[in-house]
């Protein structure tokens, strides 16, 4: 799997109902949201399934639908940049996630940076 770490995994209890309000679209998805707890900085965006949302809240770490390998990932297994879910959150239309996470490792993007968000249009 992956290298181990001191930061523990934090399961999230739903409450009764909640879950039932989330909206995916017709390809049965709904986009996630990934900020860092401490900073707020936005970290990435991917999207879940029912599966994947419900495997983040139970095991305390992301996972997420990939659209074009079309499988489930846990992000950080290859990488070693995991993120540990802290506080989870959907919007008041129920169409799109947030979750608060600890992350480790030098950051969320594939690329390599700390964040997907990195280029702005001004510059």
């Amino acid at each position: 799997m992956g290298k181990e770490t001191s930061i523990q995994a934090t399961p999230i209890t739903a409450e009764a109902g909640s879950l039932s309000t989330v909206v995916y679209n017709d390809d049965g998805l709904v986009p996630a949201i990934i900020q860092e707890v401490d900073s707020k900085e936005v970290l990435m965006m991917a999207w879940m399934n029912e599966a994947s949302l419900k495997k983040t809240l139970e095991t305390g770490r992301t996972w997420f639908w990939s659209r074009s390998r079309g499988e489930y990932w846990c992000k950080g297994e290859t990488s070693g940049d995991r993120q540990f879910v802290r506080e989870a959150y959907y919007d008041c239309d129920g169409d799109t996630l947030l979750f608060l996470v600890v992350q480790e490792g030098k950051g969320a993007c594939h690329t390599g940076e700390r964040t997907c968000f990195f280029k702005s249009f001004n510059s």
